[in-house]
């Protein structure tokens, strides 16, 4: 039985809040029900070693939660010994589904530097960070055209990502944390625009799933995308 009292196939309450970081080149906090996540692009001249001569720019990001992002104070990573598996786990998926969004030999020799701060945790913050971030990576290529550090708007295609689990034998869409911790399968699906996948990932937490199960799960996440998109219209 679905413990939201959400249909299993709808979304949270989604919405974008623009130019929240004024300083940054592209600036978003996405909100999907009480999770909530601030997304900053800031635009570096320069490309990581590894890309020099090779005439691309570099989308990379950085993820992290605030100390009080859940329900007790969590340590701050850097007053430890770094970034944990997971920090580093989340923020190499972001980077990734982010360079999928634009052409990076448009780029020119800049680096685009994400930082994914969550401000509240309830569930599928990495795949906030996701939608949230691409939306802010859009907001600084525009910066870039209007500071002439760009010739022209590269052609975007739009990613974003939003979570699928099984609870209680039920397939049910964008998971908060109540539904997240208990769930049978937990799964992160991440979409471009032009309904091709980027990225899955999937986890069976007591039995191994049943493909017709999983092809139920990727058609959800394909219709929640979907809704998703509409941020990119408004």
């Amino acid at each position: 039985m679905n413990k939201s009292v959400r249909p299993a196939g709808s979304l949270r309450p989604f919405s974008i809040t623009y130019d929240v970081q004024p300083h940054a080149e592209g600036s978003v906090l996405i909100r999907m029900g009480n999770t909530h996540v601030l997304c900053a692009v800031s635009v570096e001249n320069g490309v990581p070693p590894f890309l020099l001569g090779k005439e691309q720019g570099w989308i990379t990001a950085e993820y992290g939660m605030l100390p009080r992002a859940t329900h007790t104070r969590g340590r701050r990573e850097a007053a430890g010994r770094g970034q944990s598996g997971r920090t580093l786990e989340i923020q190499r998926l972001i980077g990734r589904s982010l360079r999928m969004m634009v052409d990076l030999r448009q780029l020119g020799a800049h680096t685009l530097r994400v930082d994914c701060d969550v401000i509240n945790a309830d569930g599928g913050t990495r795949c906030a960070s996701i939608t949230g971030a691409a939306l802010a990576v859009r907001q600084a290529l525009k910066a870039m055209v209007r500071e002439e550090k760009l010739e022209q708007m590269p052609e975007i295609l739009p990613v974003a990502a939003v979570s699928v689990g099984v609870s209680d034998g039920n397939v049910v869409l964008d998971l908060d944390y109540m539904l997240d911790s208990t769930a049978d399968v937990d799964a992160n699906f991440v979409m471009a625009r032009d309904g091709r996948w980027i990225e899955t990932q999937m986890t069976a937490e007591s039995s191994p799933l049943a493909p017709e199960k999983f092809s139920l799960m990727a058609s959800m996440a394909w219709e929640g995308i979907q809704q998703l998109f509409t941020l990119w219209d408004e």
